[in-house]
């Protein structure tokens, strides 16, 4: 089977693209001119230099191919410099898909994220934009939605790491968030963390499953916990004294309204309200499906957050 990966060197994509090759794919790549460092593996994989926002480029990427991947996505957008969550995660993705559908390509697999509503906050929003067109293609298409994904940023942005960065190593008290008016349950909102070489390892194994065509799969790891475990977890990691401290998400969000089209200010609106939501989901059936045993939230996969920098490779499990 010929794969094409569209979002292969981010943090994730990184990951599914060791998990490719380890299959004994050779994947083609879509890597925008000065990221071809960024590819992990490369001289296992096919480079197609370009833009998604390109029709020509985005079908020799997919010239040939079998099986599409779309992982690319946005944490956070910024609209007056023309980065924004509509035109990666719904307008490129659409995109894809027809010129998928053009070519022949049998199955299309995407990365959406657990929660996303038509409702929703506009990262949530557009995936599922991107969901509800993919359905209407006549592509053997899967949609997976994790939780917040963990594990060694391998220099990228990534959930851990940005919480050791920004709260856990900072010498402020971290933060408990709460609605309301009173710290009833500050920091008890979950998520469930999930480690990333165990979302590529289902990403890839399912490509060739016959049963999951048309179906929609939660990514989660083993654990729901709460904000107060998350931080509490990654200060044992990294042997920090963790002091906490409630916080009134209104608070938060009164600055953020000032401050969060700034890149230096650490959180948005959107995002914040995303997570008190909570995100937690369960996946046992389909890690045992694979035969997997997905990875704790723990001091062991944690363990590359002990430099600090979040740079140090992960203890093999």
């Amino acid at each position: 089977m010929r794969v094409a990966l569209f979002g292969g060197t981010g943090f994730v994509g990184s990951y599914l693209v060791d998990a490719l090759v380890d299959h004994g794919y050779r994947p083609r790549l879509l890597v925008r001119p000065g990221s071809e460092g960024r590819v992990t593996r490369g001289h296992a994989v096919t480079l197609v230099p370009g833009d998604v926002a390109d029709e020509a480029t985005v079908a020799r990427v997919l010239q040939g191919a079998d099986a599409a991947i779309y992982n690319i996505g946005l944490l956070r957008e910024f609209p007056e410099r023309g980065i924004s969550f509509r035109k990666l995660h719904f307008e490129a993705a659409r995109r894809v898909m027809n010129q998928a559908e053009r070519l022949g390509v049998r199955r299309f697999l995407l990365m959406s994220a657990n929660g996303v509503t038509a409702e929703g906050a506009g990262y949530q929003r557009t995936k599922y934009m991107a969901e509800q067109y993919l359905k209407t293609t006549d592509l053997e298409w899967t949609i997976f939605r994790p939780s917040v994904i963990f594990g060694n940023p391998r220099g990228r942005t990534e959930f851990a790491t940005r919480l050791y960065r920004d709260i856990v190593s900072s010498p402020l008290p971290a933060p408990l968030f709460f609605t309301g008016l009173l710290p009833h349950g500050a920091g008890s909102f979950s998520l469930s963390p999930v480690h990333v070489a165990d979302v590529a390892e289902v990403f890839v194994r399912s490509l060739t499953d016959g049963d999951m065509p048309g179906r929609i799969e939660l990514l989660g790891g083993p654990e729901s916990l709460s904000w107060k475990d998350i931080l509490g977890r990654i200060a044992a990691a990294t042997a920090k004294p963790l002091l906490t401290l409630p916080v009134p998400v209104w608070g938060i969000r009164s600055a953020a309204a000032l401050l969060d089209r700034f890149a230096f200010f650490p959180v948005t609106r959107e995002q914040l309200d995303m997570l008190v939501a909570g995100n937690t989901c369960d996946s046992r059936r389909l890690f045992t499906r694979y035969g997997l045993e997905a990875r704790c939230f723990d001091q062991r996969s944690l363990g590359y957050l002990a430099s600090g920098a979040g740079v140090t490779a992960i203890a093999s499990s």
